[in-house]
């Protein structure tokens, strides 16, 4: 296997992740600390931004378990899930994917080991419409098949990079509330945010890739924890929209508005430039 030095370099998502910041990343880093301690990112979504500066020391959360599952059987499994998305891959049509997703409606799902779970999730992420992650009130998978001439269902050298940079490095991998995931944060320490957006409009509502949803009061109480690490001394950043809600509930830090351009929307008219903020604890 490649040394981490060697790796390092070919790190990216493993899946498409809606909301994913990879056209953000140049932005992102400009406005980070020039050093910090331990990394923390308790919505890690796609890892974006956690692949791309492959700490050494840090704390990766997310509420969604699918998806955190995945990043554990890349770490743990690495060999076994090359052969279930293989196996994917070999079989892939509408009617297979139409199958594979109806597996968490006739218990099927629960009769999956972690591995076959990860990779369910990783093949369908793949070739399904825009890779969206999307589920209905009772968490069942729900986007349609794509159309995609050649998906890319087998990346095993990222997987196997992934891999082994997880393992080799200390990484742990937290399925919880945000809130659990930074309560060992401590002075000198780098924790980004990038949570579920406020909508733009007041017609959107409240919801996110867990079927949970994120509500406003979960938008005030992570501005509740973003104080209060600032306030034991670390470097904060969170990305959100450009709402004036969010505005208002970071009004007492620095804000960065950056242009980005929407990839999933379901039309063309919902795709295209957007601002967004990024806010920082911290002056760059």
């Amino acid at each position: 296997m490649k040394s981490i030095l060697n790796s390092k370099q070919a790190l990216r998502p493993f899946t498409k992740w809606t909301g994913g910041k990879r056209q953000l990343l140049s932005v992102i880093k400009s406005l980070m600390p020039e050093s910090y301690n331990r990394y923390f990112e308790p919505f890690v979504g796609g890892g974006a931004l956690f692949f791309e500066l492959a700490p050494k020391d840090a704390i990766i959360n997310d509420f969604n378990s699918e998806l955190i599952n995945c990043y554990q059987q890349i770490k743990d499994n690495p060999s076994e899930l090359i052969k279930s998305l293989s196996k994917h891959k070999e079989s892939n049509s509408k009617e297979y994917y139409l199958n594979l997703r109806s597996a968490d409606r006739d218990s099927r799902i629960e009769k999956m080991n972690n591995v076959e779970r990860a990779a369910r999730i990783m093949y369908m992420l793949r070739v399904n419409f825009n890779g969206l992650y999307r589920v209905n009130s009772k968490n069942q998978f729900n986007v349609p098949y794509g159309r995609y001439k050649n998906p890319q269902i087998v990346d095993s050298d990222l997987i196997v990079s992934i891999s082994q940079y997880l393992n080799e490095n200390t990484i742990h991998i937290l399925n919880g509330d945000f809130e659990e995931a930074v309560k060992d944060v401590e002075a000198g320490d780098f924790v980004y945010f990038d949570p579920p957006y406020i909508p733009l409009s007041e017609t959107s509502s409240f919801t996110s890739y867990t079927h949970e949803g994120f509500s406003y009061e979960d938008q005030v109480r992570l501005r509740d924890t973003f104080k209060k690490l600032d306030e034991k001394g670390a470097y904060v950043m969170l990305s959100n929209s450009s709402s004036p809600l969010v505005g208002e509930l970071y009004k007492d830090f620095k804000i960065h508005k950056v242009s980005a351009t929407r990839t999933n929307g379901a039309k063309s008219s919902s795709r295209g430039k957007i601002d967004e903020i990024i806010v920082t604890n911290y002056d760059k």
